[in-house]
């Protein structure tokens, strides 16, 4: 008599592997499907905020995005992207800016957060500073300041001043506030460069504010401002809806 139960047998015992097999095709679809999805979504990305930001149309711009993205793309929405440059130009002012934004919708919407950090070099925030009344020609960081220098005429002749400023931020201005001052090698007070120099010098010993709004897209708010070594770190965060509001994608006025 033939034992019918031996083949049954062994086609259970066969189960475990099919499905094994099954299991290990789907996981190689699935990593295949997040490969492509890391190959396509940074260029996806990219085009976007060139195309939005107005940007050239060969910008450098690394775009990468958190965690297993084929879950996130079923589902909607982004945990996190982060995106960096390093050298973009807004308003005249280049400089490399890293930028990470949360919970971002894949069908359209406002971010939840972003916020990030714009970097620029001595010669760039010369440009910037030099729309104060100081009399900037150059400036060279000493962290945590900033020492300024140029000259200014008195009875036609060219004075050579340097000051010391310590910058910061206040409502989204750059703030230069002036600590020291040199005049032809000479280190002097405040109220004795007054003295000397009467009222052309006034303006030198006084806070000096830097409205950057119109350097940047209106969706961007400065929050920070730190020196490192050779750079000026400006921290910024992201208005969420800089991605469905022409308007914030523009850059912004100065009162």
């Amino acid at each position: 008599m033939v034992d019918q139960a031996q083949p049954a047998a062994k086609r259970r015992a066969r189960w475990p592997w099919v499905i094994l097999i099954v299991v290990v095709i789907v996981a190689a679809l699935a990593v295949v499907a997040e490969l492509v999805a890391r190959a396509v979504l940074p260029g996806v990305v990219r085009g976007i905020v060139v195309e939005q930001l107005e940007l050239p149309e060969d910008q450098q711009l690394e775009v990468d995005a958190g965690g297993v993205l084929l879950p996130q793309l079923i589902g909607g929405r982004l945990d996190a992207l982060h995106l960096s440059t390093d050298s973009v130009t807004f308003g005249g002012i280049t400089g490399a800016v890293d930028v990470t934004a949360t919970d971002i919708p894949l069908g359209g919407g406002d971010l939840t957060d972003a916020h990030g950090s714009v970097r620029i070099d001595q010669t760039q925030f010369t440009i910037l500073s030099q729309r104060t009344e100081l009399p900037i020609d150059e400036i060279a960081f000493e962290a945590p300041d900033v020492t300024a220098s140029g000259t200014f005429e008195v009875l036609g002749a060219a004075v050579p001043l340097s000051l010391t400023v310590t910058p910061e931020v206040d409502d989204g201005d750059l703030l230069l506030t002036p600590v020291s001052f040199e005049v032809l090698g000479a280190r002097l007070q405040a109220a004795e460069l007054v003295n000397q120099f009467g009222a052309i010098a006034r303006p030198f010993i006084e806070t000096q504010r830097i409205c950057i709004a119109d350097q940047l897209p209106a969706g961007l708010a400065v929050t920070g401002l730190e020196i490192e070594g050779s750079e000026a770190v400006i921290d910024v965060e992201v208005d969420g809806a800089i991605v469905t509001h022409e308007r914030l994608q523009q850059n912004g006025v100065c009162g």
